[in-house]
Order: C-alpha cells, then sequence, then structure tokens
C-alpha cells in the first residue's frame, strides 16, 4: 500500500517558485516543498525564480537540496523571471538547464557582508556603549564604532572564501572554466540574453519554454500542467488598498534587519 504523502507522480511536473529575497524562511519552506517532491517521485521540476538573491548559507541549503533531488533522477529547469540575480543564480546553476527572458536580469556574481556605523550620531546624542569581550574581533561590524582595518582584512577573507564557493558552484553547474567564470563574475549584472552568449543560461524562453523543455528532458506530457509546492496564503495585504506596496516595504525591511552582519549573495540596485 502507497500512503497518500508517499503515492507517486511519475507523468506529472512540480513546480516551486521564489519569488522573495532568499532568506532562513525560503529556504525551510523550499526543503520542505523538495522533500515532498521526492517522496512522490515527480520526474521534474521547474523551479521559477524572480528573486534578487539573499543570504549565502540559505542560498547553498536550497541548492544542495536541488542537486540531492537530481541525484534521484529528477530533471530540474530553472525559469529566470523578471529577476534571477547573485543568489538567484547559485540557485538556479544547481538545475539541468536555465531559461532566461531576454530581458531577465540576471548575473551580480559576488558576495557582499553590510553593518551600520552609529558612532557619530550616538556620540551627538549622548549614548556610550561598554563592552567586555573576550577577542580583538568579538564586536566586529558593531554599531557603536567605526569598522578597524584589522576587521576590515578579516571581513575580506570571509568574502573571498565565499566568492571562490559561488564562482566554483558556477563552474561546476555551468561547465565554465573558473578563469572564465572570474571575467564575468565581478558583480555586473546582465540581459537573459547576454547571459546566454556567456553560457550562463541554456535558452532564451519564459515558463512555457521551461516546461517544454523539461516535459521533454523527462519524456511526460508538456500539457498537463505543474503541481505547484509551496504556494503562499494570502495576508492582510492582499485586501487592503495599497496593499501590495506595504508589504513589499515590510518585507524590505524584515530583510534588512535578517540579513544585518551576514554573507549575502544579492543584487541591491
Amino acid at each position: 500500500m502507497i500512503w497518500p504523502f508517499r503515492r507517486k507522480s511519475k507523468r506529472r511536473m512540480a513546480r516551486i517558485v521564489i519569488d522573495e529575497p532568499i532568506t532562513s524562511s525560503t529556504r525551510t519552506s523550499v526543503l520542505k516543498s523538495l522533500k515532498q517532491i521526492e517522496d512522490r517521485e515527480f520526474p521534474a521540476l521547474i523551479l521559477r525564480i524572480d528573486s534578487p538573491g539573499g543570504t549565502v548559507g540559505d542560498s547553498q541549503e536550497i541548492y544542495s537540496a536541488i542537486k540531492r533531488l537530481k541525484e534521484k533522477g529528477c530533471k530540474v529547469v530553472a525559469s529566470f523571471g523578471n529577476i534571477s540575480a547573485s543568489g538567484g543564480v547559485y540557485i538556479g546553476v544547481a538545475a539541468d538547464k536555465i531559461v532566461a527572458n531576454p530581458g531577465t536580469i540576471t548575473g551580480s556574481i559576488g558576495v557582499i557582508i553590510r553593518g551600520n556605523n552609529f558612532s557619530e550620531l550616538l556620540e551627538k546624542i549622548g549614548i556610550k556603549f561598554e563592552t567586555v569581550k573576550s577577542g580583538l574581533y568579538k564586536d566586529i561590524l558593531s554599531p557603536d564604532k567605526p569598522l578597524s582595518e584589522e576587521g576590515r582584512v578579516l571581513l575580506q577573507s570571509l568574502i573571498d572564501e565565499s566568492y571562490g564557493q559561488f564562482i566554483g558552484a558556477v563552474s561546476e553547474g555551468r561547465n565554465i572554466s573558473i578563469e572564465d567564470v572570474r571575467k564575468f563574475a565581478d558583480g555586473r549584472i546582465f540581459t537573459g540574453t547576454q547571459a546566454k552568449e556567456l553560457r550562463l543560461v541554456d535558452e532564451i524562453g519564459d515558463e512555457i519554454t521551461a516546461r517544454e523543455l523539461a516535459a521533454k528532458m523527462a519524456n511526460i506530457d508538456k500539457k498537463i500542467e505543474p503541481l505547484t509546492f509551496g504556494k503562499k496564503k494570502k495576508k492582510i495585504f492582499g485586501i487592503i488598498p495599497g496593499g501590495s506596496i506595504a508589504e513589499s516595504f515590510f518585507k524590505k525591511f524584515l530583510f534588512e534587519i535578517e540579513s544585518s552582519n551576514k554573507l549575502l549573495w544579492i543584487y541591491e540596485p
């Protein structure tokens, strides 16, 4: 007997949408969906990405989970929407194939870490932090003082290591030499058409193109609608005037808090 949550779906395609900055909540949702897809033995997955990227660790966990799903025999095609940059690219290169719109914003391969220096403001309003620490770098990127040169060197080493991991994944996933990846992996962005010339994507087209490609790879009927996993519940913002703007601002605010002092693979104009 096959239990409902283990039922097989060998003739149907799965779909996951990542349409927000990549954070821990994104990771939790996507990993849960990937596990369901693995359990039900879907032969193909459309990974729709419309994201500027996000935190390094969360992007890496999604990337690794996609590779494990491929090892189980599932064909994965990434479909880049309006934007799939930085961490979005990292996740995308785990797929078997990548399809992008001609005008998709992609690229931005690089790493950044941000902190806030409020020391001058705090001094003006008479607020002073008292810190007791176990080591020289324990309060690195603390908002009450400027970043020291020693701290900058330490953080640069973290950036360089994370950058090396990124270009290594691009090199492996896209079958491009490390040397060639470095030539364009300097944070610059590309259109989908330019990315194809660099071999960052395989085909120019929309999500229907990606669906047809996945169906062909998995030998299934392209006319059968994919089953989307991880659908988000409608929130209160969706029923009030101007809710989409308020929701966008709220999400950005939460991301700024959550990503502070973390290594980021993200594109922000």
